[in-house]
């Protein structure tokens, strides 16, 4: 036997019991290790085990046992070094690891369901589902603690007094506090009567900020003398069991119980109901909760907003300015919007190539938000193909579209040549909206990604098209955006941040989300599924799902139906309600565009829808048949002109793709339109020819040939030949809207196709604009000239022939890359949107132009001047390239001192350029001759050469050549090209008595400003 020692704490309780001191036999202490030596234990007097055992009488006082315990648990707890939590950074050898990372590598939290009710209420029965549920489905680790597997071992000792009831109550709190505190959710399922004794486990889970759930399974005394299956409420009613806890023995009702289960729920209706309260309140992800209640975290467990905040946006701007450019088109803006904004969480910039690989072969990546195996930055880190982890990062996410920035061998040379690391985001339109840091440039393998992203073989693919169109490099980078994003087409409203989003959603008191994408006018048949999944999640439990009804608004194919079109039907849908079949309900329904482009990539891009909308909220996203889907062009490999995905793959591959997490799918059901009801719903089998279909083939035909309403009472079989459509398909209002659209499809500068920016142009106070800057109806013209080509003077006033000094009249503002040039052939020779062969607006997509660039009034390259090699002129006004470093305005006139020139041949005919500075910029005093440009602006002439003859081929055009092997005239040559285009634009405008008539080649053009041919 180990030797005996006094219990000072029952020897001090047994004071006055008479004069009994109750023993206890313990080990010999062992000896105190460095750690333990800081803990002092209470003196306390010292008894002799002899003596103590002659006094010990404990069968005459049975409640002597339970006093002595109570004085023991009342006195203060010792300090014990090893219970202490280490700090971030701390070693496990010595203390916990910070709960953090205990649980984010455990994948779930700590947390004890304290199940309390009756005997024969369910306790046990409604645990043991719970935890299946949560184990076998979910992976989670889970452990029960009742009556039967303590009393076999903790409670060995205790029996069922008053007093050690209590203690087992005690001691299965603090049970579970270490269960959980170990990240174990525990299910305590005891019938615990007393409130006091409850809420004294709560208190103590409180102390150890241990998440607490008092679960009352609320079952009438009825119902359970019903159930009754071992007699147990029969006996104690007949006095064989006394103090039978809720019938001879009091049970006191849960004052204010976090969850209460009624017997009107069946078992797994109660154990969903715990088990969505778990997944509300975060217990079921490891990370901390960073959503509101009943929202599920993003990918990553991050919120991700990469805004500048508003303090340091001014010094952001500064510094901007001074970053090389690259130029993002209007779809990487998109896709500039969906990162910065925190649809693509966890990602927080433009793919590196380590991440674009990840994406392209996994359709996920690996991140390790709370840095468990050192991998927090991997994918912020440039890629390493030499070095790498040894340990691979714990999360899996998805991520199944590349989010790339493609960019020329120009920009690649031109951040390369610069001594930055970073660099600024720059549109087709000249605004610089982001920087991007830290950038990592890498080959473009373009088969590469279109294969693994597509997986089918069709060049003519809309989006296929666009990365073979890309430049031959990628860019990769974390951003910083300097400004909200905003389109200024009138449908800014509609556009939401993704915390925004989630803001919307906890001020409508959401449990849940789901989401429903939208790439066509909202019908009855879309309401009714919509209703429909709201009332099957209710059934589930939720109190309050509210709809997502999600828009996608970036860049679409050309024949999709207009962004503005859809939203405004969705407006109309809202607008009506409940009160007919095709409307929603705005209570517990919020719009909200998505802003991601569509890339038609069926089962692989549908992933990626899903994941982007849990990234703002939604646990349920609705799919269809063929998402993401779209028919293959004639001269696609393998499906021309049909569907190149089967409809079915995208809903399977969403349902079991890598890093989907618990994000569930709600799927599309086949619905009809009910003559005898006026709805869309599911077609009843018993009276099948009471049902219509109305494709969407169908329903554009008839929007094409305005079909009005039909008589709800008599509703034709055949649509199209009565050209009505059913009251009851689509609200009235949003029905007149797709009418007007399919009627007037070809007024394309009507309709906003997608999401574009309307940008207001940088032009000069004395100019005047019509028409949307961008499109092909904009023109400038000046408020004193009628003709900026015809009436400005050649030179500044004062200035004579054969100086060095010209007008320069902007065109194209320095960064903008919309392609504006002076309109020949239009009244007023206004500055107008250039056009590409097939009719779209022109824009420059080699890079951001570094350079201002227009022409010089009064002049002309007429096709009869030939160069050396046999080129004609290109019949235009002679262009400008001015090389300071200030932005000039569009349509502004400028005093610039000529350097030069560069003669470009551009497809058999020569197109001279006159290199030249402002007199107005900070570095003309030094800058006289183009050796003088080439000392201030070092490598700026190469950067101008290599920007002709390359500028094009990012449209898949050749390279242009040079004349002259490249090399650029004097100023005094460039000056004498300048007088001989002066004097070919007074015979263009009859002011040479020997060349009166209109030259050939210049047949069309309007000369009729005072400055050549008018009055």
């Amino acid at each position: 036997h180990p030797p005996l020692r006094t219990n000072p704490a029952i020897q001090e309780a047994s004071s006055g019991v008479n004069s009994v001191i109750m023993t206890e036999p313990v080990a010999a202490p062992p000896t105190p290790t460095f750690m333990q030596a800081t803990a002092t234990p209470p003196s306390a007097p010292t008894t002799t085990a002899t003596e103590s055992m002659s006094h010990c009488d404990c069968e005459n006082d049975p409640d002597l046992l339970p006093r002595l315990r109570q004085k023991a648990l009342d006195r203060e707890v010792p300090h014990i070094i090893e219970c202490a939590q280490a700090e971030e950074g701390g070693s496990q050898s010595v203390c916990h690891l910070p709960q953090e990372q205990r649980f984010a590598a455990l994948k779930q939290k700590g947390a004890t369901l304290w199940m309390t009710g009756c005997s024969g209420s369910g306790k046990t029965t409604i645990a043991k589902a719970l935890e299946e549920k949560l184990i076998k489905f979910y992976g989670k680790h889970v452990y029960r603690l009742d009556g039967d597997n303590l009393r076999v071992g903790i409670n060995r000792d205790l029996t069922f007094t008053t007093a050690d009831r209590a203690e087992a109550v005690r001691r299965a709190g603090e049970l579970a506090i270490l269960f959980a505190d170990a990240g174990i959710i525990t299910l305590a399922g005891l019938i615990s009567p007393s409130q006091a004794e409850r809420d004294a486990v709560r208190k103590r889970h409180q102390e150890k900020n241990v998440p607490f759930y008092e679960v009352f399974i609320d079952v009438p005394i009825e119902v359970l003398k019903a159930r009754d299956p071992k007699d147990l409420y029969a006996k104690a009613e007949a006095g064989e069991i006394p103090d039978f806890t809720c019938i001879t023995a009091p049970y006191d009702r849960p004052e204010n119980p976090e969850i209460v289960l009624t017997h009107e729920l069946e078992i797994e209706q109660s154990a969903n109901v715990l088990f969505r309260r778990l997944e509300q309140d975060g217990i079921l992800i490891g990370a901390p909760k960073v959503t509101p209640p009943g929202l599920p975290n993003p990918d990553g467990d991050i919120i991700i907003d990469l805004h500048v905040p508003s303090s340091l946006r001014q010094d952001r701007v500064k510094e901007a300015e001074g970053l090389p450019k690259v130029l993002i088109t209007d779809i990487d803006l998109n896709w500039l919007q969906v990162i910065g904004e925190g649809w693509a969480s966890p990602l927080k910039g433009f793919m590196r190539e380590g991440t674009l690989l990840e994406t392209l072969h996994f359709n996920s990546i690996l991140v390790d938000p709370f840095n468990l195996t050192n991998n927090t930055n991997r994918l912020e880190t440039k890629t390493d193909f030499e070095n790498f982890s040894p340990y691979q990062p714990p999360t899996r996410v998805s991520m199944s579209v590349p989010i790339t920035l493609s960019c020329t061998l120009f920009t690649k040379q031109s951040v390369e040549n610069s001594t930055k690391t970073d660099v600024a985001l720059v549109t087709q339109m000249g605004q610089t909206v982001a920087i991007m840091r830290d950038v990592e440039i890498y080959d473009n393998r373009k088969e590469e990604i279109v294969s693994r992203m597509f997986g089918v073989i069709d060049m003519d693919h809309p989006y296929i098209s666009h990365i073979y169109k890309g430049g031959d490099f990628l860019m990769g980078g974390e951003v910083e955006l300097l400004d909200r994003i905003r389109y200024n087409d009138g449908l800014d409203k509609w556009r939401k941040t993704a915390t925004e989003l989630m803001d919307e959603f906890r001020s409508k008191n959401a449990d849940t989300v789901y989401a429903f994408q939208t790439r066509n006018p909202t019908h009855a048949g879309h309401a009714y599924l919509m209703r429909s999944a709201g009332e099957d999640l209710r059934a589930q439990g939720y109190k309050n799902p509210v709809l997502w009804l999600s828009p996608l608004g970036g860049w679409t194919k050309s024949d999709d139906v207009p962004l503005d079109v859809r939203v405004h039907q969705h407006e109309q849908v809202l607008e009506a309600g409940l009160s007919h079949p095709g409307g929603l309900n705005p209570e517990t329904t919020v719009m909200a565009i998505w802003p991601s482009p569509m890339v038609y990539a069926g089962p692989t891009e549908v992933e990626f829808h899903a994941k982007s909308r849990r990234s703002a909220g939604a646990s349920y996203f609705v799919v269809g048949r063929d998402p993401a889907g779209m028919k293959g062009s004639p001269s696609a490999f393998a499906h021309a002109d049909d569907d190149l995905y089967d409809g079915n793959h995208g809903r399977y591959v969403l349902q079991n793709s890598p890093g989907i997490g618990d994000m569930k799918m709600l799927s599309f059901v086949k619905v009809m339109y009910d003559t005898k009801d006026n709805v869309m719903k599911v077609p009843d089998n018993n009276r099948i020819d009471d049902f219509i279909s109305i494709s969407g083939s169908k329903m554009r035909l008839l929007a094409r040939n305005g079909a009005t309403l039909c008589s709800p009472t008599n509703i034709p079989s055949d649509l199209v030949e009565a050209n009505c459509i059913p009251s009851g398909f689509m609200v009235p209002k949003g029905w007149d809207g797709v009418v007007d659209y399919y009627r007037h499809a070809d007024e394309a500068e009507r309709w906003i196709p997608w999401s574009r920016p309307f940008v207001e142009p940088f032009k000069d106070p004395q100019t005047s604009a019509t028409g949307r800057f961008g499109t092909l109806g904009f023109q400038l013209k000046h408020h004193t000239y009628e003709s900026m080509w015809h009436d400005i003077p050649m030179r500044p006033s004062g200035e004579v022939t054969g100086s060095l000094v010209i007008n320069f009249v902007v065109e194209i503002p320095m960064y903008v890359t919309a392609k504006m040039e002076v309109q020949k052939a239009v009244a007023g020779n206004p500055i107008s949107q250039d056009k590409n062969k097939d009719g779209s607006p022109r824009y420059y997509s080699y890079g951001t132009p570094f350079f201002n660039y227009g022409f010089i009034p009064q002049t002309w390259e007429d096709p009869a001047m030939k160069s050396p090699e046999g080129y004609g002129a290109d019949n235009d006004p002679l262009d400008v390239m001015e090389v300071g470093s200030t932005q000039h305005a569009m349509g502004s006139i400028n005093p610039c001192r000529v350097l030069g020139s560069l003669e470009l041949i551009d497809e058999g005919e020569t197109d001279h350029k006159i290199l030249c500075i402002s007199l107005s910029d900070p570095d003309a005093s030094r800058i006289h001759s183009l050796s003088d440009l080439e000392s201030v602006k070092p490598k700026l002439l190469g950067k101008l050469v290599h920007w002709l003859k390359r500028y094009k081929t990012s449209d898949g055009k050749p390279e242009n050549t040079l004349a002259n092997n490249e090399i650029p005239t004097s100023s005094t040559e460039a000056v004498s090209i300048i007088e001989e285009t002066h004097t070919r634009w007074r015979r263009l405008c009859g002011k040479d008595a020997i060349y009166s008539g209109v030259p050939m080649g210049a047949e069309g053009f309007w000369l009729e400003s005072p400055g050549c041919r008018g009055e």
